[in-house]
């Protein structure tokens, strides 16, 4: 079983690695974006209700995505562990995602780290219009505030791992496996004993 999270900034390759290591675990991909984009594909209460927001340039509040993920952490396959991506984004939404997974809570919260500069040459390399490199760089200042309290938390509760997140897709992908791996092995046998 492996509940896992992992943290890292846009351009990280955070969105590649964590489908790797969904199919590598065979456990689900929860990427919050995705889940919120079905949500109003499908027209749920929910979905309508994040729909509004969104459409009024707000960002969703943290009581909608708490549901949306009890609602998918709820799913038969999620049973056997699960991958979250892009949730939890604040304080508040981490201590709703504890309250959920109760006692169990995550095995381990992975940090992709990769420089500032490496991450806005990288976005600047995608060519999108509205990826300027002072945009980028608002956006990465909005990261750091927003996850800095994360990294606290979890590097507190013992359960956070910072993986080089430069180099190629495959040595970065090989670095996660090697960090999910060994804790997996030291909490089963501290579990067994």
């Amino acid at each position: 079983m492996a509940r896992l999270l992992i943290l890292g900034r846009q351009g990280s390759g955070k969105g590649t690695q964590c489908a790797r290591l969904a199919d590598h675990y065979g456990i689900p991909h929860i990427s919050t974006g995705e889940i919120l984009r079905a949500a109003v594909a499908e027209g749920t209460e929910l979905g309508r209700e994040a729909k509004a927001i969104m459409d009024a340039g707000d960002l969703v509040p943290d009581r909608i995505m708490l549901d949306i993920i009890r609602e998918r952490l709820a799913q038969p396959d999620a049973a056997g562990g699960f991958l979250l991506d892009g949730f939890p984004r604040t304080a508040a939404q981490a201590s709703g995602l504890a309250e959920i997974l109760g006692d169990e809570g995550l095995d381990l919260a992975v940090n992709l780290e990769v420089p500032d500069d490496v991450v806005v040459e990288r976005m600047l390399a995608r060519g999108r219009a509205d990826d300027t490199e002072e945009a980028i760089r608002t956006r990465l200042d909005l990261y750091e505030a927003e996850t800095a309290p994360l990294l606290k938390r979890y590097r507190d509760d013992a359960i956070l791992a910072t993986v080089d997140g430069v180099g190629s897709e495959d040595e970065v992908f090989g670095r996660l496996v090697e960090v999910i791996d060994t804790h997996r092995a030291v909490g089963l046998s501290s579990g067994s004993s």
